[in-house]
């Protein structure tokens, strides 16, 4: 029996992401921001996961609602879980790598700001 998975790179536009595991069950993601670059403020109706900076500084932004933000410092070796309907957002102070493992719902993102022009559909 073969159980070795091929990780898949995806690009995006603050840098990529590296799916290592992908199952029915949950996802385990390596995230590379760039610095000075920022993923889309959003939130998740379905997918619940924590987020673990394996390298870099970044703020976390998080909250109840977009009035109700709270900025965080990151720093290398610190995790935060990111429960289903939290608004959120990564800036990456410095280049980043970020574990993340999360439920399987890779299209759950409701974009509220981007700076890329991306919406929902675009992943």
């Amino acid at each position: 029996m073969n159980l070795k998975h091929i990780p898949r790179r995806v690009e995006k536009p603050w840098g990529y992401e590296l799916i290592w595991a992908e199952t029915n069950e949950y996802v385990g993601k390596l995230l590379h921001i760039q610095a000075g670059e920022t993923l889309s403020l959003q939130y998740h109706e379905q997918k619940d996961e924590t987020i673990h900076l394996l390298s870099g500084e970044m703020r976390f932004s998080a909250g109840s609602s977009v009035s109700d933000l709270e900025d965080i410092n990151l720093r290398a070796g610190e995790s935060f879980h990111v429960s289903t309907g939290t608004v959120h957002r990564m800036i990456a102070i410095t280049d980043c790598d970020v574990l993340e493992a999360s439920t399987p719902h890779l299209d759950d993102v409701v974009r509220l700001e981007d700076r890329y022009g991306r919406t929902p559909a675009d992943g």
